[in-house]
């Protein structure tokens, strides 16, 4: 018999301890695929090209999943090689060289490898089609996708897995060369050294984990982040977080399962003793698969998290932003003509009605940006009579009346370091029009708010007395701005773009004059966080099953090892569901600790990203943890099940 055909047997009877690996190639291939299709898709890229270039994010992408996959396919290969020490050991009594041996491992991971290269983008043909509808869906792109084989999404993805593959088979094979003939029979009656609990590394590890998510939850212009800076702030994160983990995994969970065997009522309760000891001898072991576990799944709660977050809240905050679904703003002198118009579009598109309308006078001019070095920019000013009409037709309350040269700041991006630079503070306002010289007037800011009354891309409002207004509007002159609403506006992009062709006539050549909608912005912001989304859930994906198949992996091999004594155990009169609960226990410790420690991280992370872009989360990353720990949960179920076969057979 040939090497190549005993390693094709081999494959064929071990195929259930490499099913779980298999599924997690073919799906790292398909989705490798997935992505280097959308890059060669033209109708998507045709589709997109509008609003967000997705090219680039879906090449970032590819490496990002290609380097996991190489990683995971490495240390999957390095285990299925040292799992199968005994196995090779036989080989070698029976007469097989080394060199032989590995040219047969060499082979079965080609194999292995070419299968899942062929069944990855066989479903990938399949599903391309389907997947990219998918991403044009949570882009808000309407596009007709045919079905279609990319030539060159094959091409790059077979020769990239083959690569990946060889390079893993070849360091499977010099990794036989290791081994020694007496080593590979007395491996698994190896025993594990009696863990040491160090008080110091379980005391460093809550203080480094604690210093961590400390950093993580300052606001960014607090003083710890002003001085470690953005790049700083977040190494200095990661490795109080992560080394904290290690030894959180070494040394604290040996101190708790210590006092569990103390408890003496517990320890000696039903099987508890069997899975108890057995921890405690492991655990120390695990720390840092179990490390990398806790920090892959905290990454991978983080990226889906937060993408999921964008998009599930790009309609409420495009309403934050632009509360009218129309506005425009032209001179007074052609505001009947501009509404005359605009009715005319609405009623020519007939799916939309309008449900509001209102006109209001406002000039724009240039002010001083207090909280960026005094740069002059563009503000909107409108006299304390129009912003409380503007205020009642928001259902707002903060209702203003000034006199003299005193002024109000209102603006979206108002916080409270932002209010201290503009409370007490003069600032002189001059024209936008090129025909205006000097100043047109000194204002005192007796307050400044966080509101957002207008669509505009101005998202600064002055508010100024009446008589102040006039006798600016004498020297700048006076626009005015209209804010509709229409009927289902999330859906009016066919409508916008025809008010947006027509209303160009009373907008461009006029200084000061626009039209901003709503759906301009909510498509813009649709398609990057629907991009993002897309990328982040199949990344997500991918790392979870790859994660869940290492510590998968990791826990059979340890079956192994106790295989002879659970065999004592059922000699003893110890059942096989007494033997599953006690796996079930152990297993489940061993599932459940990395995945708490991630989630902890994650929301740490998340609860931190939610300061920074002053939003509420709660809700979309819950969604995330609960489908995460869904799908990690089935691995455990496999896991118990694998394991329970392989010690109770």
């Amino acid at each position: 018999m040939t090497l190549f055909k005993l390693a094709r047997r081999n494959m064929a009877r071990n195929f259930l301890q490499y099913f779980l690996y298999f599924g997690s190639m073919i799906f790292s291939v398909l989705i490798f695929f997935t992505f280097v299709s959308i890059q060669y898709n033209g109708e998507a890229q045709a589709a997109a090209s509008d609003s967000v270039k997705i090219n680039a994010s879906f090449q970032a992408a590819s490496i990002i999943l290609l380097i996991f996959v190489a990683i995971f396919i490495w240390y999957s290969n390095s285990f299925f090689t040292r799992r199968r020490k005994k196995e090779i050991g036989l080989y070698a009594m029976m007469g097989l060289r080394k060199k032989q041996i590995g040219w047969m491992l060499f082979y079965e991971n080609l194999i292995l490898g070419a299968m899942s290269l062929a069944v990855g983008i066989f479903i990938g043909m399949l599903l391309s089609k389907f997947f990219i509808m998918i991403l044009m869906k949570l882009m808000g792109v309407a596009v007709t996708v045919h079905f279609s084989i990319s030539t060159q999404a094959i091409v790059e993805t077979v020769v990239v897995f083959l690569i990946v593959i060889l390079l893993t088979s070849l360091y499977g094979y010099r990794l036989i060369y290791r081994f020694q003939l007496v080593d590979l029979f007395h491996d698994e009656k190896k025993g594990d050294r009696t863990p040491k609990v160090s008080r110091i590394q379980s005391l460093c590890a809550v203080l480094l984990i604690g210093t961590g998510y400390w950093v993580a939850l300052q606001e960014l212009n607090s003083v710890v982040w002003h001085r470690l800076g953005l790049l700083g702030g977040a190494l200095l994160i990661l490795l109080c977080v992560i080394t904290g983990t290690f030894l959180l995994f070494r040394s604290l969970t040996v101190y708790f399962i210590k006092s569990m065997k103390k408890r003496k009522s517990f320890y000696y309760q039903g099987t508890n003793i069997i899975g108890i000891s057995q921890l405690f001898y492991r655990i120390a072991g695990n720390a840092r698969i179990l490390t990398v576990i806790a920090t892959m799944s905290a990454v991978t709660l983080v990226s889906v998290g937060t993408s999921y977050s964008l998009y599930y809240k790009v309609g409420e905050w495009t309403r934050q932003n632009n509360p009218h679904s129309y506005e425009y703003v032209v001179p007074s002198e052609v505001q009947a003509k501009a509404d005359r118009l605009f009715k005319e579009k609405i009623k020519e598109d007939g799916k939309h009605k309008i449900t509001s309308q209102k006109s209001v006078p406002v000039m724009n001019v240039q002010a001083p940006m207090l909280n960026f070095s005094g740069h002059s920019v563009e503000m909107m000013v409108i006299s304390d009579r129009v912003f409380n009409e503007l205020a009642q037709y928001s259902s707002n309350n903060k209702l203003v009346h000034l006199t003299g040269n005193n002024a109000m700041m209102f603006s979206v991006y108002m916080d409270k370091d932002t209010k201290k630079m503009y409370k007490g503070k003069d600032v002189t306002l001059s024209s936008e029009r090129k025909n205006v010289k000097g100043k047109l007037a000194t204002i005192h800011y007796i307050d400044a708010q966080k509101i957002q009354l207008t669509n505009s891309s101005t998202s600064e409002i002055i508010v100024v007395g009446e008589d102040l207004y006039h006798r600016i509007q004498e020297k700048n002159g006076t626009q005015i701005m209209t804010q509709v609403d229409v009927s289902d506006q999330e859906s009016s992009g066919s409508l916008t773009k025809m008010l947006s062709q027509s209303m160009a006539r009373f907008t461009n050549d006029d200084e000061g004059s626009k039209f901003v909608s709503f759906y301009s912005n909510y498509h813009l912001f649709l398609s990057a966080y629907g991009l993002i989304m897309f990328l982040g859930a199949f990344l997500g994906i991918v790392f979870l099953l790859a994660t869940g198949s290492i510590i998968y992996f990791k826990q059979l091999n340890e079956g192994a090892q106790e295989k002879s004594q659970y065999a004592i155990l059922k000699k003893v009169g110890l059942t096989r569901l007494e033997i599953r609960g006690t796996v079930a226990k152990q297993v489940g410790f061993i599932f459940a600790l990395p995945l708490i420690i991630g989630i902890a991280h994650s929301a740490i992370a998340l609860v931190a990203l939610s300061h920074m872009i002053v939003t509420n989360l709660t809700l979309p990353v819950v969604i995330c943890m609960g489908i995460y720990a869904l799908i990690y949960s089935i691995y455990y179920l496999f896991t118990v099940r694998a394991y329970t076969k392989m010690v109770a057979s």
